[in-house]
């Protein structure tokens, strides 16, 4: 499942992220979008872990929960609308 990470703490690393999301199951991708011209985090990410029930475990224990100092939203990611 991929989940959308919102709120992010601007200083929240990618390891950072995964640790958090390790706690309910594996995880197999974190990324964090960054600003293509500065490199500074733009506030959100993505997490995507293989079993399904693992992930909504992490959604439910971690949506509007601190990391950082931040209060972040976590919630399934919208599947990518297919270009036209």
């Amino acid at each position: 499942m991929n989940i959308f990470v919102a709120k992010l703490n601007f200083k929240t690393r990618t390891e950072d992220l995964e640790k958090a999301f390790a706690q309910f199951g594996e995880v197999s991708t974190v990324k964090i979008i960054k600003d293509r011209d500065t490199g500074r985090s733009k506030g959100y990410g993505f997490v995507e872990m293989p079993n399904d029930s693992e992930a909504q475990a992490a959604i439910d224990g971690l949506n509007e929960k601190e990391l950082d100092g931040r209060v972040i939203i976590v919630k399934p990611a919208n599947p990518k609308s297919p270009a036209s």
